[in-house]
């Protein structure tokens, strides 16, 4: 049984986290380790974080100097990491029990390298209001239109984490990179089974529509070098999509 690295950034979540953490500590799938990343700069959660990290042996706490954000905090994790596999859960998601074992037995029989699943949308109340399943396939040109996967959902062989293939420093969207990269070199298997919980909420960077616009351009201007006007209209096609799932 290979080790799977769940990594769990923290910024203000604490009505939230130890949900996410038990949802990891109840997987059937036991030979995991956890490491928490606290990105805050105000330590007012930090000693409630210290009594969840006494929950299990396997829980390691991560404490930045200062904030810099979900996807440099996750690859802070990464570094630290040891496991063959690599998991993403944000703090106010969750997981079904068998999220893992099933997940990682989908990659062993199929000789899966990256991964994601169905996923519910649920609100601060843990109420379902939507979902997203996981399409069977993705590649590079399909992805460049529609960013089809849920960061919570994904897990990843870490071998291709390299200094040129990690989270880029975007408030939104910084998955979405990554994924566009890591197509470059293997292509996203889906497993349609539901198993992860997403949660929707108010105060979430994913609902703050400027925010979205600008690392969307940023996305495909900056990072996957196109000109000004094709990374327009990329933006568009997402936009586009985007509104169509919601409506």
């Amino acid at each position: 049984m290979d080790l799977v690295s769940i990594i769990i950034p923290y910024f203000k979540k604490r009505e939230y986290i130890l949900t996410a953490i038990r949802s990891v500590l109840n997987q059937t799938y036991k030979k995991i380790e956890i490491l928490i990343i606290y990105d805050d700069e105000d330590k007012i959660d930090l000693d409630y974080i210290k009594s969840i990290k006494k929950l299990d042996k396997r829980i390691k706490l991560i404490i930045n100097k200062k904030n810099i954000g979900a996807g440099y905090s996750r690859n802070k994790g990464i570094t630290k990491s040891k496991g063959v596999f690599l998991a993403f859960l944000d703090a106010d998601d969750f997981w079904k029990k068998d999220k893992l074992k099933k997940q990682i037995a989908f990659m062993k029989k199929n000789s899966v390298k990256i991964s994601h699943t169905s996923y519910k949308i649920i609100n601060k109340n843990d109420k379902i209001i939507g979902e997203r399943k996981a399409k069977k396939l993705l590649n590079h040109k399909t992805l460049l239109n529609d960013c089809e996967i849920g960061l919570s959902t994904v897990i990843i062989n870490k071998k291709f984490f390299s200094k040129k293939i990690k989270f880029p420093n975007l408030k939104t969207k910084e998955d979405f990179v990554l994924w566009l990269k890591l197509t470059k070199y293997s292509k996203i298997y889906g497993l349609k089974t539901f198993l992860c919980f997403w949660r929707n909420t108010d105060d979430s960077l994913s609902k703050n529509t400027i925010q979205k616009i600008l690392d969307g351009f940023r996305v495909y201007k900056t990072y996957m070098n196109f000109s000004f006007f094709k990374s327009i209209y990329y933006l568009f096609i997402l936009s586009t999509n985007y509104i169509r799932k919601i409506i």
